[in-house]
């Protein structure tokens, strides 16, 4: 009988918070564009308060990139931050054209609360004092929650209103997917070498991660 393959830290923990995770992954904004009945209103809002989370997230990705550099041992660390980092250019002129094809002002947006919280919980994961396996965990699970929550809006038996497919496809499409991967593999190799304190506070990390990815959907819907 062939030896099953070890589970990894991070899907250990993603089966011990499964409910949260799900809830991040499949919450009901997600599955509102997923069926074709999510409220416009709904997505616009969350297109100009995700403009202004993206804004704050590029300073946050800048300095994982230079943590990967002083402090990973590994170069590819580095190149695969940089690439995320320089796909966040495209992402924000993708926000400004939606934006005008919504009539969606970004001048006039005002950051929510959940947004402030959670930009907020990003500004102190850049601190020197967070081990560099946490801020990875973090950032794996920031952008995981995306991948997965938009590749289920363009998965088999979807009726994702085609206005909204050019949106899932930014962050469901297959090349997303594999960076996220690339970014999991870092996070799960830094956290195999953690100090049980590290792990600890990275697991925490990961479940705010959560939290506050569902509190954003929340405040998408009108709940904040």
């Amino acid at each position: 009988m062939e030896k099953s393959e070890k589970k990894g830290v991070i899907d250990t923990w993603i089966d011990k918070h499964r409910s949260l995770y799900a809830a991040a992954t499949r919450h009901d904004f997600v599955v509102s564009i997923r069926d074709g009945s999510v409220d416009l209103s709904s997505f616009k809002t969350w297109l100009g308060q995700d403009y202004l989370f993206v804004r704050g997230f590029v300073p946050f990705v800048a300095n994982v990139l230079i943590r990967a550099g002083k402090e990973s041992g590994e170069t590819s660390d580095m190149e695969v931050v940089l690439g995320g980092l320089a796909s966040l250019n495209d992402e924000i002129e993708w926000f400004k054209s939606e934006g005008s094809k919504w009539g969606v002002d970004f001048s006039t947006v005002v950051a929510q609360k959940a947004n402030q919280e959670y930009s907020r919980f990003l500004e102190a994961l850049m601190s020197s004092e967070v081990e560099y396996s946490v801020v990875m965990t973090a950032f794996w699970a920031i952008e995981a929650v995306y991948q997965e929550s938009f590749a289920h809006c363009l998965g088999d038996g979807n009726k994702t209103p085609a206005e909204l497919i050019g949106a899932c496809n930014r962050w469901g499409n297959d090349g997303f997917r594999q960076y996220c991967l690339s970014v999991k593999n870092i996070a799960e190799r830094c956290l195999e070498n953690a100090s049980r304190e590290a792990l600890v506070e990275a697991e925490d990390v990961l479940v705010r991660v959560l939290e506050h990815e569902v509190a954003f959907w929340e405040m998408s819907r009108g709940g904040q």
